[in-house]
């Protein structure tokens, strides 16, 4: 699908632009080579697209007068012996702009601006090169830039057999870098490095860069529709490019022409908040196309799970089991009481016994015999709750697409509206079926979590279960790139190290873990995080580098439409103060605001509830214990409000039991005013903001 474009390249607008652009081929041709050059709208970011003295493409990228990332490299390493690399020229180009507002039927924020200038430069090969025609479409926003690759119909070329995707970013000022490293065994849960820029081997996107003038950079990908994920490699010095995730058909992506590839994009601010506030990587996605949506709810919810985890219950049947019928209407009727709209189940059904990690073997229809499905799902419906349904693979999709029809349309009958589905197996040991592309039925291969196959897996999820009016909440996915927009059912997912792993040893994730994710991998979307731990402990009363009040503050520092309080439900009784904010703090909202905060160190939001006229302020803080003034301008003009606060009591601490102390205070507010925080070390706070008059 061509994007729009105000100007056409037939008309006589882009007529000239292109004849303006090439005349210095025949005034200069012996002094340079053509180049086309555009701008944001408010002309703070200029690209340049030309060609090296190889005749490879090129492309560069300004902003404020000062070169970002030097002239890069463009082009495609195939498998069949064709050069998408050399040869080439342009052949023209067209320039167009856009400015509208559209809105999310949720999200961080109701309204969104979407307002770039843009630019596609044609390339064409030398008739010795094969005459193969290449474009690349540059979009350019005020606050980053996305540009991908259109390959059109073509004499030259039916199909492209990718090897390698080879865009470069060529970095020019210094600077640090927070990443994970990409295609490792553990996917993307692994804990955030922060090295300088040209310590930075190869690692997943988004990759967060702050640089020695104070600019912020986060460089991802948006729409990632029938081809791989990219990891971003370094190269030599602070240039790095793209290397697609790997295939087992040895080619990494296989597409026949005309299409697209997914869009490079790179978030540019002057702060940590022009980083967060921007959303670069939802506009470059294609509008809403399932309709009306509104059967998608947010919620908080709870769950048999934690216990799960810690391993006091067990997803397999027997004495231990957690999914028992008995327990599922403890947990409807905890929900029902805390204003809770689901119950997450997991281990309800058969194929958990025995070993399954990256081999599942699983039902996704019949019940082990202590879980009624039906009986579980009709005492939520009298209770005004529902069922947040489960599917787990063990990574064996050729098993779990062979039933993925039938079990949605059983959790529709049933009256359950979104589904967590799982991955879980090692880093490419995704086992799929080949009968995808075409090959022999029943034969199955290996791949990887966010490679082609597996991405066009998760869109096929997602596309049926909207057929059966569900939502999707993917864990061990492939990551985020925007498709929300598109598919408002996909809700949340994964795709970082989450809270399970405070589970597994004393902390686990460390008390900078957190506010490292809010500036990574919350910049491609939201993340079911599971916060919501009162007790502040994993198994073996193993602590968590957190304070109570972080606790809380998790819920608005990491963003989902779908919220977790992940403990049992007997140690959330044991908090009814800190329930009664959990119970109570939204999960959609119409505006948000990093109001205070600096990557990997700390970070404060407040967000605006899209239903009521209320706020809620809440953040979290690493290891350093930090005074921060907050500032209440966000607020109505001429309104007051009654602040209700929870934050950390002096003396708290995440590395002792004073990690437990927390202090409690009101007062009234208005547009203006400030308040000072103290934030201990591993600490947090929160606050509701009601309106009085």
């Amino acid at each position: 699908m061509k994007p729009f474009r105000l100007l056409g390249a037939t008309s006589f607008l882009g007529a000239g632009i292109l004849a303006a652009t090439l005349a210095p081929l025949a005034v200069h041709a012996q002094e340079a080579k053509p180049s086309v050059t555009a701008a944001s709208p408010d002309g703070s970011i200029v690209l340049t697209v030309g060609t090296d003295n190889d005749s490879r493409p090129t492309w560069s990228l300004s902003r404020k007068g000062k070169l970002l990332i030097a002239p890069s490299k463009l082009g495609f390493v195939l498998t069949d012996g064709v050069n998408m690399v050399r040869g080439f020229a342009i052949s023209g180009s067209e320039k167009g702009t856009h400015d509208d507002t559209w809105q999310q039927p949720w999200g961080e924020r109701t309204n969104v601006r979407d307002h770039y200038n843009e630019v596609t430069v044609h390339f064409r090969q030398s008739a010795a090169q094969g005459s193969r025609l290449m474009d690349l479409h540059f979009r350019l926003f005020d606050n980053g830039v996305g540009f991908r690759y259109e390959l059109p119909e073509q004499p030259a070329m039916k199909t492209m057999k990718i090897a390698d995707e080879t865009t470069e970013f060529a970095i020019v000022p210094k600077g640090e870098a927070w990443w994970i490293p990409g295609g490792e065994w553990n996917r993307y849960e692994q804990v955030y490095q922060k090295t300088a820029i040209d310590a930075v081997s190869t690692a997943h996107t988004p990759i967060t860069m702050k640089l020695e003038d104070g600019t912020h950079l986060s460089f991802h990908e948006a729409a990632l529709v029938d081809y791989a994920g990219y990891w971003f490699k370094r190269a030599d010095g602070q240039t790095f490019r793209t290397t697609l995730s790997p295939s087992s058909r040895g080619a990494r992506v296989v597409r026949d022409l005309p299409f697209n590839t997914p869009w490079r994009t790179i978030r540019i601010a002057d702060n940590a908040a022009g980083l967060v506030e921007n959303d670069l990587e939802l506009n470059l996605n294609e509008p809403n196309k399932l309709g009306d949506v509104s059967w998608v709810k947010p919620m908080r919810y709870i769950g048999i799970w934690w216990g799960m985890i810690r391993g006091d219950w067990t997803w397999a049947t027997g004495p231990q089991h957690g999914a028992t019928t008995a327990r599922a209407k403890q947990y409807i009727d905890y929900a029902a009481r805390h204003n809770f709209g689901g119950v997450l189940i997991e281990g309800w059904n058969k194929g958990w016994d025995g070993d399954w990690f990256g081999h599942g073997d699983f039902s996704f229809t019949e019940a082990t015999p202590d879980f009624d499905i039906k009986a579980v799902t009709d005492y939520a419906r009298k209770k005004g709750v529902v069922l947040i349904g489960h599917h787990e693979t063990g990574g064996n999709i050729a098993i779990y697409e062979k039933q993925m029809d039938a079990g949605f349309a059983l959790y529709e009958k049933l009256g359950v509206p979104a589904v967590k589905t799982g991955y879980v197996a090692d880093g490419g040991g995704i086992i799929a079926d080949t009968w995808r592309y075409g090959e022999k039925p029943g034969e199955t291969h290996m791949e990887w979590h966010d490679g082609q196959r597996q991405v066009n897996h998760h869109l096929d999820v997602v596309k049926l279960a909207a057929q059966h009016h569900i939502a999707i909440d993917a864990h061990e996915p492939v990551k985020d790139t925007g498709l929300r927009r598109t598919y408002p059912n996909w809700v949340s997912r994964e795709g970082a190290r989450g809270m399970e792993y405070n589970a597994w040893g004393a902390f686990a994730n460390g008390p900078d873990h957190e506010p490292t994710l809010v500036y990574t991998r919350m910049l491609s979307g939201p993340m079911d995080f599971t916060p919501g731990v009162l007790s502040l402990e994993g198994a073996h009363h193993d602590p968590l580098a957190s304070t109570l009040a972080k606790q809380l503050g998790l819920y608005l520092a990491i963003y989902s439409p779908i919220q977790m309080a992940a403990d049992f439900v007997e140690n959330l009784d044991k908090h009814p103060r800190e329930m009664e904010f959990i119970s109570h703090v939204p999960t959609d909202w119409a505006e948000s605001h990093l109001i205070a905060g600096e990557v990997g160190d700390y970070a404060v939001f407040a967000r605006k509830d899209r239903k009521r006229p209320e706020w809620f302020v809440g953040g979290v803080n690493d290891a350093t214990a930090r005074n921060v003034t907050l500032s209440f301008d966000f607020l109505e003009h001429g309104k007051t409000y009654k602040a209700t606060i929870w934050k950390d009591e002096e003396g708290a601490t995440y590395l002792t039991d004073a990690r437990h102390r927390i202090a409690y205070d009101t007062r009234t507010v208005k547009k203006g005013d400030t308040y000072d925080l103290w934030l201990a070390p591993g600490g947090g706070a929160a606050m509701r903001l009601v309106p009085v008059k």
